[in-house]
């Protein structure tokens, strides 16, 4: 990766209507930060959140519960954030439920991670990456915090700390899906592909295996896609298979759910009945990702079955 810049996003994010915004009398007395290095940033809070990346960078991790790499790159950044003690601040940002911030992030492709140095944005990274590139990248955040006069520590309060019950032990994964994390925290999205395969082979009632697989498929397929020259083919190739997926799975990732299913519902529709079966197939797989019980899915797969009978 290229060495991050304070300037870099300058006019491609728009934070001003997120300053000085007013807290609520609940919030007026806490101060961000120093209970916890880790926090949920919302719409109304953001602004005391902005004012802290003056003291030390902060980092903002724009998330969905739906998004799968967002689940394998959440746990790295906080970490990573945790070992830091206090020179850096993590604000979680969940865009369906803030899409005031997602919109002045511009996020169109989630997980995507911004830093703030002094209320500038800095950009970091957009989807799920490996630990160690994770670390590379906060080491290169304050190298130009202390570049721009950002060098505070936050205060973690002790009380706090001693007081929060501690986190359970997680227990230990099966052998394949170690093995299946590993590739992933390494980059490796074909090696993870096999392990959740064989994993399926031995147990096809392995549902964690069975998410895993299709969130590792989805980052897989992404990685390296340009939206803009995807869109274009898309457009220039109505009826081009390949051409669709690769753009409902572009959309899927950033968070724009009814794009990406309603993109695959016409195309359904438009296909002859004997060239339908891939796209039913990528569609009950999208479905699996974002969860059965979801609205959109269900819509979608009304539709589809209207389609289909």
């Amino acid at each position: 990766m290229s060495e991050i810049s304070p300037a870099a996003l300058r006019g491609a994010v728009d934070l001003s209507s997120l300053r000085n915004r007013p807290a609520s009398p609940s919030e007026s007395t806490a101060t961000p930060g120093v209970v916890d290095v880790v926090v949920d940033a919302t719409d109304e809070t953001f602004g005391q959140i902005l004012e802290l990346s003056r003291t030390v960078p902060v980092v903002v991790d724009l998330w969905a519960e739906w998004c799968g790499p967002c689940k394998q790159l959440s746990p790295i950044i906080e970490k990573v954030t945790r070992e830091l003690g206090g020179r850096v601040l993590l604000a979680k940002v969940d865009v369906d439920a803030n899409p005031q911030l997602a919109q002045s992030f511009r996020a169109q492709s989630i997980p995507m991670v911004v830093a703030l140095i002094a209320g500038q944005p800095v950009p970091m990274f957009t989807g799920a990456v490996p630990e160690q590139q994770v670390r590379e990248v906060f080491a290169q955040l304050l190298q130009v915090a202390a570049q721009n006069g950002v060098t505070g520590t936050l205060a973690v309060e002790e009380t706090a700390a001693a007081d929060a019950p501690s986190a359970p032990e997680e227990p230990e994964l099966p052998p394949l899906h170690a093995e299946a994390f590993a590739a992933i925290e390494a980059g490796d999205y074909a090696a993870a592909i096999r392990a959740y395969e064989k994993a399926l082979a031995e147990n096809p009632r392995d549902e964690e295996a069975l998410a895993g697989l299709g969130q590792v498929r989805l980052l897989d397929r992404v990685q390296g896609l340009d939206l803009q020259v995807a869109r274009a083919a898309a457009a220039e190739r109505p009826l081009d298979v390949q051409a669709q997926f690769d753009v409902a799975d572009l959309d899927l990732s950033g968070g724009h759910v009814d794009d990406a299913f309603g993109r695959l519902l016409d195309l359904f529709a438009q296909l002859p009945s004997d060239e339908r079966t891939p796209v039913r197939e990528r569609l009950v797989e999208l479905f699996g990702l974002i969860g059965a019980a979801d609205p959109r899915v269900v819509s979608a797969r009304n539709r589809l079955s209207s389609l289909l009978f």
